[in-house]
């Protein structure tokens, strides 16, 4: 009878395997997540807060010291790079104008309320809801509030959006910035114009809420940040005033950024920047009024009637901030070429002059305005 005999593997050999088996391994964990996560213990598929991670950090919004609490679904993340380098340059060039925070945020207000006027256009078959921006604050909590009910946004949004800077021409706009070189005026125009709340707030909460998702699943969702680093998660306690969708932005305002919670403030600023956003900004404001009441220091005789006085009575109400005719709506008469220049440049992001502008109105059987310009640069 043959002897039992016990075939021992070389060590070098069963390294090897182990060597190829776990580069193997590795390969498909980064190819197919979804595929690893069943060998790995997880789920079959991936839910998709793990896909927004994984699509953010694939674009470098996300750096290694990310994490997730699971159970209070808050998500962690850090600024890209360039964000940070941005918002060391807004604060330390703008300091001594920080008004230009209003503006910015307006504008990107008015262009979320364009945006969705134009996806309700050619995307959807639901008309938009009357969009509108809406101011307001809160001076026992040092909060200004800034809302709209324009397009919103999505999770993923939310991270790529106000996570990094992409658009093309930023790097060297910055660069310039940092050199003293650019025009600070020009900083909404590269997408970095948000960046400018921190001027005046030391914490930002954005809530939004996507006009693009599906009408039953629209969520709010929470992105907060103090300067370094910002957290995402689903908010339903949080309300907007847009039934479809829109974005609320929540300033804790710094202690020497106070003059922002006085509406007097607020609204000389907003005359100023509004002259040009097409949608209706309110203004939520306290007004005095007089109410009469009887006067009972005063003793009627009788057959006279009782003396009435004036008693003063706040009360608040959204009061409309931009009430001025669109500039094309004016006569051309009474609008000066410095109006057309800066009308051009905010409404169109650009930097140039415009080589020429032509406003007309045409009467018929056809009736409407028109304001053309053409560009000095292509």
């Amino acid at each position: 009878m043959a002897p039992n005999v016990r075939q021992r593997s070389s060590p070098v050999l069963s390294t090897a395997v182990v060597g190829i088996a776990a580069y193997a391994a590795y390969q498909a964990r980064s190819l197919i997540p979804e595929a690893f996560s069943v060998f790995a213990g997880g789920r079959a598929s991936r839910t998709a807060s793990s896909l927004a991670q994984d699509a953010a950090r694939r674009r470098g919004v996300l750096r290694a010291t990310e994490t997730v609490e699971v159970g209070a679904q808050v998500e962690n993340y850090e600024f890209q790079a360039e964000v940070g380098k941005v918002m060391d340059i807004i604060v330390n060039s703008l300091y001594s104008n920080k008004d230009v925070f209003l503006r910015e945020l307006v504008s990107n207000a008015a262009d979320a309320c364009d945006k969705k006027r134009f996806l309700a256009l050619t995307e959807s078959d639901t008309p938009p809801e009357p969009m509108k921006l809406r101011i307001r604050t809160d001076k026992d909590k040092r909060l200004l509030i800034i809302e709209d009910n324009g397009v919103g946004m999505e999770k993923a949004e939310l991270i790529e959006n106000l996570g990094r800077i992409a658009r093309s021409g930023t790097a060297n706009f910055v660069k310039n910035m940092a050199q003293g070189d650019a025009d600070v005026s020009l900083i909404g125009q590269f997408g970095v114009g948000f960046y400018s709340v921190f001027l005046v707030a030391n914490k930002v909460e954005v809530v939004s809420s996507s006009f693009k998702a599906p009408e039953g699943e629209r969520k709010n969702i929470k992105w907060i940040s103090e300067g370094s680093s910002f957290t995402v998660q689903e908010a339903p306690e949080e309300k907007l005033f847009g039934e479809q969708s829109g974005t609320k932005l929540i300033l804790h305002l710094k202690e020497e950024a106070q003059e922002y919670l006085d509406s007097g403030k607020l609204s000389d600023l907003l005359k100023k920047y509004s002259e040009f956003i097409t949608f209706p900004i309110e203004l939520w404001n306290e007004k005095v009024q007089y109410d009469q009441v009887p006067d009972e220091s005063s003793q009627a005789k009788p057959g006279e009637k009782q003396k009435m006085k004036s008693v003063p009575r706040s009360v608040y109400e959204w009061e409309v901030m931009n009430k001025m005719k669109p500039i094309w709506l004016r006569n051309p008469d009474v609008v000066n070429a410095s109006e057309y220049s800066e009308f051009y440049k905010t409404t169109f992001k650009a930097f140039d002059e415009p080589l020429a502008t032509t406003h007309f109105k045409v009467e018929g059987q056809i009736e409407f305005r028109a304001l053309v310009f053409i560009p000095s640069t292509m």
